[in-house]
Order: C-alpha cells, then sequence, then structure tokens
C-alpha cells in the first residue's frame, strides 16, 4: 500500500531562518513559501534527490503547529508523509485494520494540490504520519 516517502515536515518558528539554514549554509533548493489557510500553515518545500523537506510553520494561534510550537519551542519533526496510489482505498484498508484516520476521514487537498490524511500518531508508533494520493 505505502509508496515512497514523499517528505518529513519540521516544525518551525521562523520558515525565512529555517529556508536561509537550508539554501545559503546547506546549499539546498528551497521553494517560494505558500499559505495554506485551510490547514493554517505556511509551508516551504526543500527539495532532495531522494525526497522532500517540508517546513511548516503556523499561520496564527489557532493552527495545529502552533499548539505543537507551545510543547516544543524549538521546533521539530512533526509528520512522515506516504504515497498512496488510491487514498480511499487506502484509508478504508487501514480502519479495517484498525488504524484511526484524523478530522472527519475525508481527504482534503494537501499542499501539492493532492488529497491527504491524517493517520493518528498513537496508531503509528507515535508519529503523525499522512498519507498523499499520488
Amino acid at each position: 500500500m505505502l509508496g515512497r516517502l514523499n517528505h518529513v515536515a519540521i516544525a518551525v518558528k521562523d520558515i525565512a531562518a529555517a529556508t536561509r539554514l537550508y539554501r545559503e549554509t546547506l546549499g539546498a533548493a528551497v521553494s517560494a513559501p505558500q499559505d495554506l489557510p485551510e490547514h493554517g500553515v505556511r509551508v516551504v518545500f526543500v527539495t532532495l534527490p531522494n525526497t522532500k523537506i517540508e517546513f511548516l510553520e503556523p499561520l496564527g494561534v489557532a493552527s495545529p503547529i502552533a499548539k505543537f510550537l507551545e510543547k516544543n519551542p524549538d521546533g521539530g519533526m512533526h509528520h512522515l508523509c506516504y504515497e498512496v496510489g488510491d487514498i480511499r482505498a487506502a484509508r478504508d484498508a487501514l480502519i479495517a485494520g484498525g488504524l484511526r484516520i484524523l478530522g472527519d476521514g475525508e481527504p482534503k487537498i494537501g499542499a501539492h494540490g493532492k488529497p491527504v490524511l491524517f493517520l493518528h500518531p498513537k496508531d503509528c508508533l507515535g508519529t503523525l504520519t499522512e498519507l498523499e494520493e499520488v
């Protein structure tokens, strides 16, 4: 069911500083910032030869990333994202296997313009897990 690792998401307090570190110091290709108000975040993607890194900065105090940064003031790894061919079939198989889908269980459009779902971290070894249809 799982395809390749699409990205590792890191919550940050200052997306501009994170971008400078990766672009100027580490020499990586970094996208322009993109606001996703429906998810409460601003994102940038660092493109690597084998995957991507996503930086998440909160858009306001109601953002889930703001809550994450309250508990982790220095930021840190927020989630892993895996690709799947059919997100609804994957969702149904995971629910049948006893895993919980966050939210209402319906895919939402993510930063890449593709359907995404999140799995409860308590069902995935303590790690928030995103599935993205490709």
